[in-house]
C-alpha cells in the first residue's frame, strides 16, 4: 500500500470526506480540551456544527467523536470524559437524559454495506464505565437500560466454518442486538449477535448471553441461562434497606 492509498484509507474511516475531515477535526481540536463547566458550555454551543444536537447535551473534555454528522444526541444527554463514538455510517442516536460514562465506546464501523448498521438508545438509560457496543448489525436499546462497567454488546460476529480458510477470509454475520425497556445488565455481561432481552430482565455479572432473554427474568453463567423469574409480591428479605432517588 502506497503512502497515498494509506492516507486515504485513514480518512475514509474518520469521516465521510477530507473536508468533512478537517473540519470535523478543527472544531473538537479548538474546543474538545477546554476543562470544567466552562468547557461543556463552549461545547454545547460550538459542537452544534459537527453533530446534530437537540436541546443542550453536556459534552466533557477528551471525548473522541468520528463521523460526528452521523451523531444524534438529544435534551440533556451527558458524555463522560474517554467516551468514543464512532459513527459510520448508519449513526449513533442517544435520547434525552442517558449517560455515558467514562471510557465507553459506542463503535457501529460499517465499511461492509451492511443493512441495518447502527446504535440507537433510548431515554434515561446509563452506559457504564469502559462497556462497549459495537452497531454493525444493529443495536437498539430502550429506555431505562443501565449497563454496568465493562459491558458488552457485540452485534457482529466472525464465521469459522471452514478448516481451511483463515476467520478472516471468511466474512461476519450481523444480526443486531434488541435490549428492551428497563433492562439491566450487570458488570462484564456479555451480549452476542442476534439476541434480544426482554422489558425489565436483568442480566446478571460476568453472564454471556447466547439467546434471547424472556421479559422480567433473571439470567446468569456461560452461557447465561434463566435463574428466576421477577414477580410482584415475592418475598424480600428480612430488614432490607432500599435506598430511592429524591
Amino acid at each position: 500500500m502506497s503512502l497515498i492509498q494509506g492516507i486515504h484509507l485513514y480518512l475514509s474511516r474518520q469521516a465521510s470526506g477530507w473536508r468533512r475531515y478537517l473540519w470535523e477535526q478543527a472544531i473538537l481540536a479548538l474546543f474538545g480540551w477546554i476543562p470544567t463547566i466552562v468547557g461543556i458550555g463552549i461545547r454545547a454551543v460550538f459542537y452544534r456544527l459537527v453533530l446534530r444536537m437537540e436541546g443542550m447535551a453536556a459534552i466533557e473534555n477528551g471525548v473522541r467523536l468520528r463521523f460526528a454528522s452521523n451523531i444524534k444526541l438529544a435534551q440533556g444527554v451527558y458524555l463522560d470524559q474517554g467516551v468514543y463514538l464512532h459513527a459510520c455510517p448508519h449513526g449513533i442516536e442517544i435520547g434525552s437524559n442517558t449517560l455515558v460514562m467514562h471510557g465507553a465506546v459506542l463503535h457501529v464501523y460499517n465499511f461492509r454495506d451492511l443493512p441495518h448498521s447502527g446504535i440507537k438508545i433510548g431515554s434515561n438509560s446509563l452506559i457504564g464505565e469502559y462497556s462497549v457496543i459495537r452497531g454493525q448489525g444493529g443495536v437498539q436499546i430502550g429506555d431505562r437500560v443501565y449497563t454496568s462497567p465493562f459491558t458488552q454488546i457485540l452485534a457482529v460476529n466472525h464465521v469459522f466454518d471452514d478448516p481451511t480458510r483463515s476467520f478472516v477470509e471468511q466474512g461476519i454475520t450481523a444480526e443486531g442486538i434488541a435490549i428492551e425497556d428497563d433492562v439491566w445488565l450487570g458488570a462484564g455481561a456479555i451480549i452476542t449477535d442476534g439476541v434480544r432481552i426482554g422489558k425489565g430482565a436483568v442480566v446478571a455479572a460476568g453472564a454471556v448471553v447466547t439467546k434471547d432473554v424472556p421479559p422480567h427474568t433473571v439470567v446468569a453463567g456461560v452461557p447465561a441461562r434463566p435463574i428466576q423469574t421477577i414477580e410482584k409480591n415475592r418475598p424480600h428479605k428480612p430488614n432490607r434497606v432500599i435506598y430511592h432517588d429524591h
